[in-house]
């Protein structure tokens, strides 16, 4: 997810896709442990849109994004 779509959510949808995301990455990492992995530059995208999401919500905290 862009950074412009994820600017347009609110906390609550933010919140709730990072948790979504969370599980994913677990998954991930239990496929990449175990050499199942089709596509691990699935795991370094997700992990960059988290922290898209955790840096989105720690500025809208902060009160600096609306």
């Amino acid at each position: 997810m862009k950074l412009e779509e994820l600017k347009k959510l609110n906390a609550e949808e933010i919140q709730v896709r990072l948790e979504e995301a969370q599980v994913e990455m677990e998954n991930l990492r239990i496929q990449h442990s175990t050499r199942q992995l089709d596509n691990p530059l699935r795991m370094r995208s997700l992990r960059r849109e988290i922290a898209r999401m955790r840096t989105i919500l720690t500025e809208r905290n902060r009160g600096l994004r609306k």
